[in-house]
């Protein structure tokens, strides 16, 4: 399994996670806010299981390999080897914190690349942390959530010598930008947004800083300020740095880096005053300076800090453009003769293709499937008009911002569907049509032209139609809905464009969920986790493919539902492209569940390596794929 984590650049908010920890003891306090997101570059591993040990290999930046070393999995072991501080002390104190919480086996991780810089700010440390908490997760299925990972790698980290700040793990989720308040031990996380591309750029500034000197001077500052200088730094990294984070935030989400680099500068001049006479020897940094003013740079930024503790180890700017990015770099480098780093913070892919799987031979509605497919079926929409169920699956994904359905057909139905969306009635037929039914016609022929087909020679189940559309969907995200459910929205918003619009906000894989009765589960895939917010989203935990009802009361509660209710398979999801990797590992290698190639596992598999968010939809479900389900949608369907 390979895993990779980057480092984390805070673009603001610099020693305000230590400071509003002091809230514990002076509530007079601000609460601390940063605000950051991982970098491009990071650590790169391959992990496996191992029956009693830690096996241990790094590279660093430079090319340079280290180890094997061996850590027996054993308590005192790991502990001695964490205190002494070495080389991997970071990996071992992460893995004494989880065999303390976890029963678990060892680890053989292969650092096999490294093209994050160590010691200048970008938490290198913490990406370790991150990753052998996100190894152990992910090869033992150990059903953390994020937080969790950021939780015992910081753990980990201070069993260390290392005093590390609670921000340094928001490397774990990923190149996201996220929000982090610090109110004494309490942590909360929110993820942010940019609808614009935005482009920085990280300077080694290639001088000496003494990271520990600035920490142990800006603290004496807390937790109660004695002096005009100490009142001076608590106000910084207080009211000031609330404001100045919050505004920033904003400027974030409306994709506005001109605001961005503005906000930089009065950041540091804020730095400046405020924090630099606690430190003049480590603060005045004369490099910093010097490269933030250099006029060379003017036309190409909108703005630029210091990182990290600050003093003369990093600096980054917000760039224009990619272009004035790139010239950024070769003005530093020709110029400066100094090491620079590329950030971009991207919008993420958009939803715009959608998977209808309709290959399915629908046995248990024959001999109606003899004569026509079930997805062709008609239903009475609430606007009266008698439509195929696929038209209301169709509507329902345009209505998402979905550019494009792709429906999964057998070979031999292919001309029915298309005759359906593509094909013209009879000039004969139009004429008897009502007005509005012809226009109608018209409106499906338009829908048509935004309807592709993708034939499965072969039925070999869900997941194997899954993987037919892997060429037709590309490397994108897309959403899924299944071809014989239909979908009524509680609200405006209809259901798909719920799940559409979650996944823009997390940008991780959704599944659409709906509480169940336990006496309903054995027919539905049911999902737990963890609750990000409760009764609207999680982070799942766990996918069991219609799971008994012994196995669901030991393992699928949901915290704060009835213990007779669970969280069941909605039928919409929004899943990224890696899972056809694992589909066509499980075709290559012919791994099948019950004599197919099913979805599910795959499913479980992306939820390891890269979450997957649960969220309960504002809306119904309708079944046709059983003749008293498909009765009783006839019945409600339009009412709804």
């Amino acid at each position: 399994m390979k895993i990779f984590v980057p480092g984390r650049i805070c673009l603001f908010g610099e020693h305000s996670d230590w400071a509003g920890g002091y809230r514990r003891i002076n509530a007079e306090i601000e609460k601390g806010y940063t605000l950051l997101t991982g970098t491009d570059q990071g650590i790169y591993a391959e992990v496996e299981p191992h029956p009693t040990a830690l096996v241990l290999t790094s590279t660093t930046p430079d090319g340079e390999q280290h180890g094997p070393h061996t850590i027996p999995m054993e308590p005192n072991a790991l502990l001695e080897e964490a205190q002494g501080g070495g080389f991997w002390s970071y990996i071992a104190g992460v893995a004494y914190q989880i065999l303390t919480h976890y029963h678990v086996r060892g680890l053989t991780i292969n650092n096999y690349k490294t093209d994050l810089p160590v010691r200048k700010g970008l938490s290198s440390s913490a990406a370790i942390c991150v990753l052998t908490a996100r190894a152990f997760n992910r090869v033992y299925d150990l059903k953390m959530t994020i937080r969790g990972e950021m939780e015992l790698a910081y753990q980990g980290e201070i069993t260390t010598p290392s005093r590390c700040g609670r921000m340094d793990q928001g490397c774990a989720f990923g190149n996201r930008p996220i929000l982090m308040t610090y109110d004494g031990d309490r942590l909360e996380v929110t993820e942010l947004q940019a609808p614009e591309d935005m482009y920085f750029v990280i300077v080694d500034l290639q001088a000496q800083k003494d990271t520990m000197e600035i920490l142990a001077r800006l603290n004496r500052s807390y937790p109660f300020a004695e002096n005009e200088l100490e009142r001076g730094v608590q106000e910084l990294l207080g009211p000031i740095n609330k404001r100045v984070v919050r505004q920033a935030a904003e400027a974030l989400q409306a994709g506005n880096g001109e605001r961005l680099g503005a906000l930089m500068v009065e950041a540091q001049g804020f730095f400046d005053r405020y924090a630099a006479p606690a430190c003049l020897e480590e603060l005045t940094a004369p490099v910093l300076h010097h490269v933030l003013g250099y006029e060379p740079l003017r036309p190409h930024i909108w703005g630029g800090k210091g990182v990290g503790s600050q003093g003369d180890g990093t600096a980054q700017f917000i760039a224009r453009s990619e272009a004035d990015q790139q010239a950024v770099l070769d003005i530093i480098k020709r110029d400066l003769k100094m090491e620079c780093l590329t950030l971009t913070l991207r919008t993420g892919q958009k939803v715009r293709k959608a998977i209808i799987p309709a290959a399915g031979f629908g046995t248990r509605l024959f001999p109606a499937t003899k004569a026509t497919k079930k997805e062709l079926f008609p239903i009475i929409d609430r606007d009266g008009i008698a439509k195929p169920a696929i038209l209301l699956i169709v509507e329902e994904v345009l209505d998402a911002g979905v550019d494009e359905a792709i429906i999964v057909v057998q070979e031999h139905d292919l001309e029915a569907f298309q005759s359906f969306f593509n094909v013209q009635v009879t000039i004969e037929n139009y004429n008897k049509l009502p007005r509005h039914f012809q226009e109608y016609a018209q409106h499906i022929l338009e829908i048509g032209r935004r309807v592709s087909f993708v034939t499965q020679k072969v039925q070999e189940g869900f997941g194997h139609a899954i993987y037919c559309t892997r060429e037709a969907v590309g490397n994108e995200p897309f959403l899924l809905m299944l071809g014989d459910h239909l979908y009524r929205s509680h609200g405006e918003k209809s259901c798909a464009r719920q799940l559409v619009e979650a996944y823009n906000r997390h940008r991780i894989s959704v599944l659409g969920l709906r509480r169940t009765p336990e006496d309903q589960i054995a027919n539905f895939g049911t999902a737990t986790g963890v609750w990000i917010e409760q009764d609207h989203s999680l982070n799942v935990t766990e996918f069991a493919e219609k799971p008994t009802l012994d196995y669901a009361r030991n393992n699928l509660r949901v915290p704060g539902l009835p213990d007779d209710e669970y969280l069941t398979v909605f039928g919409q999801y929004i899943i990224k492209p890696q899972i056809f990797d694992y589909l066509e590992e499980y075709i290559v290698n012919n791994v099948r569940e019950r004599g197919e190639f099913q979805l599910t596992s795959a499913l479980d598999r992306l939820r390891q390596e890269d979450g997957f968010l649960g969220l309960i939809m504002d809306g119904q479900r309708y079944d046709i794929g059983l003749p008293e389900y498909y009765l009783e949608t006839l019945r409600t369907f339009s009412e709804a």
